[in-house]
């Protein structure tokens, strides 16, 4: 069977609950290729689309984004991904190319690679000002850490599962999903009780994706004893907007003087976009154009 990245959402307990379940594998090797990342700075980029690309859902309009940015004193200094609500994602980690040894469960450390700082959403809704959200990094581990700002900034009941593994020896990524479940305000005790069970008992996400589990059984085991209905399903993709014309744009606010020693170099110069790593050449007439519009 051919391979694909897709979420489902759903709602489940007469629409107490409603949750978001995803495969991710081939954006998370995606990320891993494009920027020739760790398999600890995988591990990172991998959770935090996952999670990013879900919240996604959550947004009304076509136009909505979401950031999710996560800055910590670790090694991979800070992780960052953007989604809007049709399943397309992007991100980058700004060191990404530590090694470190595994955490004291033998798993990747995330945790450890991020360390403490914030944790900060931006959902950019059309208004004439986006909406911040930031709490403290909770553990550095991504789930944690969004489900801890779910219910601190959002008051939003949740409980947030995501995981990638990695293959040790040619380090592609073997499998990487996860789930965000949500109790709606006005879920009543018995229901409450009931998934929490469902979630103390649940073994991991990657184990449920390497034994070759979907996004729906995913949310069939965390979700045990309700009805479910399935809502929606959405085919999920690494998507970035980048192109020469963006480049150039964002080269003007670097100012004429600096613009003016690009040029006294006499060299062509290369940028490469922080999401997807593609380079975009500037010869020495092209920044002489450029820095005639630059302000």
């Amino acid at each position: 069977m051919e391979y694909r990245d897709y979420m489902v959402r759903a709602t489940a307990g007469n629409a107490q609950i409603r949750a978001f379940a995803a495969t991710t594998k081939d954006l998370a090797d995606y990320g891993r290729r494009a920027h020739g990342l760790s398999p600890i700075a995988t591990a990172a980029l991998g959770r935090l689309m996952t999670g990013t690309v879900m919240m996604g859902q959550m947004m009304d309009n076509d136009s909505d984004m979401i950031t999710v940015k996560m800055d910590g004193d670790g090694p991979l200094k800070s992780v960052l991904a953007t989604a809007d609500n049709k399943g397309n994602v992007k991100g980058y980690v700004s060191n990404p190319y530590v090694i470190m040894e595994p955490n004291a469960a033998g798993h990747l450390n995330v945790g450890g690679g991020i360390g403490e700082g914030t944790l900060t959403v931006i959902r950019d809704m059309g208004l004439k000002e986006p909406y911040v959200g930031q709490v403290p990094l909770y553990s550095g581990e991504v789930a944690e850490d969004l489900t801890y700002y779910f219910t601190k900034s959002e008051q939003t009941p949740s409980s947030v599962g995501l995981g990638v593994l990695v293959e040790r020896e040619n380090l592609s990524v073997i499998a990487a999903g996860g789930f965000i479940v949500q109790l709606m305000p006005f879920a009543d005790e018995q229901t409450i009780t009931h998934l929490e069970f469902n979630l103390g008992k649940f073994s991991s996400v990657t184990d449920i994706l390497k034994a070759g589990k979907t996004p729906e059984d995913m949310l069939k085991i965390v979700l045990d004893g309700f009805d479910i209905e399935f809502t929606d399903t959405v085919d999920l993709n690494f998507y970035c907007n980048c192109d020469k014309d963006r480049v150039e744009r964002a080269l003007m606010l670097v100012g004429k003087k600096d613009i003016q020693e690009m040029i006294d170099d006499g060299k062509d110069i290369e940028i490469k976009c922080h999401f997807c790593n593609k380079a975009y050449t500037f010869s020495v007439d092209e920044l002489k154009a450029i820095k005639e519009k630059a302000k």
